[in-house]
């Protein structure tokens, strides 16, 4: 098997996994009567500090699900220009919720108060109103990047003080979790509602969970429903997302130090530049000079080591439940052979 670092997403059940999936109690979700999705959604919400969460297929739904409730088309979001929403969600700010978004370039995918300040509409008749904030932690292009809660909470709050509701795109707050040592739901209280992923860093095949005000979560039902995302006995599903929050969460920890571990290793190639300081979690993206980006992948690839390319000059490889202490000795053993000065 080749060491995937390719992403998170890329991890396959546990044994234990399958089998809590295989015993799932189920019944028809649509109706609400799958027992197995009900819990999941019951302890997100608590976990988030939040009045109540919904199931969906995906991250990008569970995202786009937030803009829904937020917002009525014409209105503006602000983002920061790395993020997921704005990028990897195709073109669906616009396509599903006809909302416009303002990109402002942040401090390591950080929008300060000051950024906020700045991207705020006066409101005037022929401009966009301003309507929501949306931030990312960890941010994906920050390099897995934990926003720092103060920062994060100055911006929410001016945010909330000039009319505009506050989403959190918290696909990895697992791993911001895990690195600060701070509970899940300090770091999401800030936000009016906040999206979850169960198929990154906690190993799940599949969902992700939108949690907020149960009257905002009410209305999601029905866009979910709109748009396609409703389930019929989906327990089978919410039984790994069970699972994986029993038994993945503190193991966490593991991949980010291995993480650390590659990015020390990068750190000493000279055709790399990466500073392992900046290595928060599980996320290590190393810039490459003077040689092509596809040169290093493929040398790479020919010993079965697997990253992505991740913009111009820009290589991410992500630590995940499926990489194991061998196999990122392997990967540095690799890489000080092919590129070790």
């Amino acid at each position: 098997m080749p060491v995937d670092l390719r992403s998170d997403t890329v991890t396959r059940p546990t044994e234990g996994m399958r089998r809590a999936m295989y015993e799932a109690e189920v019944g028809d979700n649509i109706y609400g009567e799958d027992p197995t999705v009900n819990r999941l959604q019951a302890d997100v919400a608590a976990l988030l500090g939040k009045e109540d969460a919904l199931f969906v297929p995906s991250g990008i739904m569970a995202n786009q699900l937030a803009l829904l409730v937020h917002t009525r088309p014409g209105d503006e979001i602000i983002v920061e220009r790395k993020c997921h929403i704005f990028n990897h969600e195709g073109g669906a700010p616009g396509f599903l919720n006809g909302v416009q978004t303002c990109p402002m370039d942040g401090d390591r995918g950080l929008l300060t108060p000051e950024h906020v300040e700045q991207a705020i509409r006066k409101g005037f008749y022929n401009e966009p109103t301003s309507r929501l904030l949306c931030l990312e932690n960890t941010h994906n292009h920050a390099g897995g990047r934990v926003l720092p809660q103060e920062s994060v909470a100055a911006a929410a709050d001016l945010a909330r003080r000039n009319g505009l509701s506050v989403h959190l795109d918290g696909a990895r707050l697992w791993n911001a979790a895990a690195a600060t040592g701070r509970p899940i739901a300090a770091l999401a209280a800030p936000f009016d509602t906040v999206s979850v992923c169960l198929s990154k860093g906690l190993g799940a095949p599949v969902g992700s969970l939108l949690a907020g005000p149960a009257d905002l979560i009410k209305k999601a039902l029905r866009f979910r429903n709109s748009i396609g995302g409703g389930m019929r006995q989906s327990g089978i599903l919410a039984a790994a997302g069970l699972y994986a929050l029993a038994h993945h969460r503190d193991r966490l920890a593991d991949d980010h130090r291995r993480a650390r571990i590659l990015a020390e290793a990068l750190s000493q190639c000279a055709d790399f530049r990466i500073d392992p300081a900046d290595v928060d979690t599980n996320i290590v993206l190393f810039r490459v000079d003077r040689r092509p980006v596809a040169d290093v992948l493929n040398a790479l690839r020919a010993h079965d080591i697997w990253m992505s390319p991740f913009g111009p000059g820009l290589i991410r490889a992500v630590v995940h439940l499926d990489i194991s202490e061998a196999d990122i000795q392997q990967t540095v053993t690799t890489l000080n052979r092919l590129f070790g000065s």
